[in-house]
Formats: C-alpha cells, structure tokens, sequence
C-alpha cells in the first residue's frame, strides 16, 4: 500500500525526514537540489544494501510536488551525536562506536556502482558551480593522481550525526558520498568532520575532539595496526577531504578556514 507524506522528523542540509507508510519514512530532497544528487543516494544506497554493507533498504522512490524522495524503513532512536550531547554515552564509548560502524563499511566489498575517489571528485568539481575555486580544484585532482590507489568501500560522511542508536543497535545512513578509495580517506573525514568542523561550532571544542581521538585510537586497536601508523596513512587526504566539505555549503568563515588549510597543504606537497 503506497505511503502517504506525515509530519516532519528530521532534517538535513540537503533533505527533510518525514514520516510515511506503517514502519516507513521518506527522505525527501528539498527543492533546489539536483535530481542527480538524489537520484545517485538512492543508487549507492541499493547497492551497498545488497553488498551486504550496514546501509538500509531502500523501499520505494517517490516524486512528491517535484521533489525526489527515497521511501527507507523507519529506525527509531536517537542519534549518536544526542547521546553523546547528554551524557548518555561516554566520549569514550561514541568513539568506539564510531570505529566499529568504520570498519564494518570497510570490510564490505566495494559494490561495482560505487566510483572510485579520481572519478567521483571530478564528477563532483564538474557541477560545483564554483564552489571550489578552480585552482583548489586542479590542485586536489592532482594530489589524488599521486596517491596510492585504493579499493575500499567508504561511507565518506560516517560522523555520530548520522548514526541512530536503534533498539537493535546502531544503524547508519545518509550514503550518498559513497566512494571507493583507501580507507583512510574515512579516517580523515572522520578528524577534519570532528576535530576542525564540528569542534569549531561546539560550546565545548573537546567534546567532537575526544570522539574523534577514542574514534582514532579503536580503530588503530580493531585493525590491528598503531595509532601513529594509521595518522599517516591519513594525513595525505586531508586536503581531499576538506573538498569534500566545502561540497557541504558551510558557513562563510568555516569555508574561508577550510580553503587555508587546503592550500597551506597543496603547496606543501609542491
């Protein structure tokens, strides 16, 4: 039986959460949003569900009023950022949890739908409409030629604000940066998205830094690799995954900050 549009339970930069059919919600684009920002979640969404990955199912597509909504089974709960927030959970604890959602998206094989990171970032730049400034743009095209190649599945936008802590445990959404790359690249995110974004806008800095640091430092011990050996391999994609914010409209003086750093370390690598 088809759903019908309910009240309004959530919100994001790009979409509204709404409810819908029994069980059901549908996040619905907001107007303005390309149809192939939307159209492509739903995509990478369907094929890391059926890879087995830690993605929900998608139930339905819906236009609604001109608007791309994709129908996704309800998960109720709060998110990991509210418990953290509240004190609910430790620092500590957000932290590992954080780590073990990393690593089971890491350990899933990277579906063939899912572009590796060359080829997502200049689709990506290609419809910026200047967002990035161009010689950004060539330098981090550039940077990502040196790189080493990597094959992994990355969630690319793994942060506690996209984790709800359900009955049956933590569930992660929002997969639209989907990309295939080292899984490094979601270490990065994870500092640059904690350590420098959110720790810039919290009324206490080192709450998002110790998730981040506890995140870090699981991660390390569930791979089996040291915590100094897993900062290097990431520190490269940093700058890459600063671009990647920039993608995320923030606010003008964040932006202003996340483009010194990019060129501070684009002329470092010159």
């Amino acid at each position: 039986m088809p759903g019908s549009l309910g009240e309004k339970i959530g919100e994001g930069v790009f979409a509204d959460v709404h409810a819908w059919g029994p069980g059901q919600v549908v996040k619905l684009f907001k107007a303005g949003i390309p149809r192939r920002v939307s159209w492509w979640e739903a995509r990478m969404t369907r094929a890391v569900f059926a890879a087995g990955g830690p993605a929900p199912e998608v139930l339905d597509e819906v236009t609604l009023e001109g608007r791309f909504g994709i129908v996704l089974p309800r998960l109720d709960g709060p998110t990991l950022l509210q418990l953290s927030r509240s004190g609910a959970l430790t620092l500590g604890q957000a932290g590992a949890i954080l780590a073990s959602l990393y690593l089971s998206v890491h350990k899933t094989p990277p579906p063939p739908d899912v572009l590796f990171l060359r080829d997502q970032m200049e689709g990506s730049l290609r419809h910026s409409d200047g967002v990035v400034p161009k010689h950004i743009a060539e330098g981090v095209l550039a940077l990502i030629e040196r790189l080493q190649p990597g094959d992994g599945l990355c969630h690319s936008d793994l942060h506690p604000g996209n984790v709800i802590m359900t009955a049956d445990g933590p569930r992660l959404i929002d997969w639209g940066g989907a990309v295939r790359a080292p899984v490094v690249l979601d270490l990065a995110r994870c500092h640059v998205m904690l350590s420098e974004i959110a720790a810039e806008v919290a009324d206490n800095p080192q709450r998002p830094r110790a998730v981040n640091a506890a995140a870090q430092s699981e991660y390390a011990r569930l791979a089996g690799i040291s915590q100094p050996a897993l900062t290097a391999a990431a520190e490269p994609y940093l700058p890459v995954v600063r671009v990647i914010a920039l993608f995320g409209d923030p606010a003008p003086a964040q932006r202003e900050r996340l483009i010194q750093r990019i060129e501070a370390a684009l002329l470092a690598e010159d």
